[in-house]
């Protein structure tokens, strides 16, 4: 974690003032809140390199953190079979969180539509030491794999990003892959004015035996997360 941190200070530092990032959080913090739409399916959260380093700095810190301490607090999650599917990977970081914690770590497929996301995702994959390969393409199209063997499919705040129509799709594949005892989990925002239809899918999941959970952690944030923060 801290060798994966260092290098996304020292690589996305190197051109951009910090007034400039902390600048691109906050037009990053509008456009998620305030402005969503057709504007985040566009891939207006990674346009310009402020934002992209904004994204990389803070907020995959934050998931990667999110989802480590959701793993820990699941019975069973630390045993994600051979293959870990991390849906709109964005930088990678909270498939990295779920594969490091496995008892086994997974290969892992990283799927995002934009190409500058899928290269951050490979370094943060390395920078974790796990075997990974990423794919390029919409989520909603990406074939998930077969269930001879057990593995893992993750989509941590992407569905969010969706159309409605795009939601609609991928609801039934989920659960259908999840009574084939595949492990999914779904993390997105806890506002409901941000994630309407989230009841819906709770519903779904736990008619079928899944769970629904809002989580709070109490975690030391990286140095770089703190002084953005502030």
């Amino acid at each position: 974690l801290e060798r994966w941190l260092a290098e996304l200070e020292a690589r996305h530092l190197a051109d951009l003032r910090f007034p400039e990032v902390t600048r691109a959080v906050r037009a990053l913090s509008s456009l998620y809140v305030a402005r969503r739409g057709a504007a985040l399916s566009s891939g207006a959260a990674l346009s310009g390199a402020g934002k992209r380093a904004a994204f990389a700095l803070f907020y995959g810190p934050l998931h990667h953190l999110l989802v480590r301490e959701i793993v820990a607090a699941i019975p069973g999650a630390r045993d994600c079979g051979q293959t870990l599917v991390d849906l709109g990977c964005g930088t990678g970081a909270a498939g990295a969180a779920w594969a490091a914690a496995c008892s086994r770590a997974p290969a892992v497929v990283g799927v995002d539509k934009h190409p500058w996301a899928l290269q951050e995702a490979a370094r943060t994959y390395r920078d974790f030491g796990l075997r990974a390969r990423t794919v390029r393409a919409d989520i909603t199209e990406f074939t998930l794999p077969g269930t001879k063997s057990r593995g893992a499919l993750l989509a941590a705040f992407a569905f969010n990003e969706l159309s409605d129509h795009g939601r609609e799709v991928m609801l039934p594949r989920l659960l259908d892959h999840a009574s084939r005892g595949q492990r999914v989990l779904v993390v997105e925002p806890l506002a409901g004015f941000t994630a309407p239809w989230w009841g819906k899918w709770r519903e779904a999941f736990e008619s079928a035996g899944g769970r629904s959970d809002e989580w709070r952690f109490r975690v030391e944030r990286p140095a770089i997360v703190a002084k953005i923060d502030r």
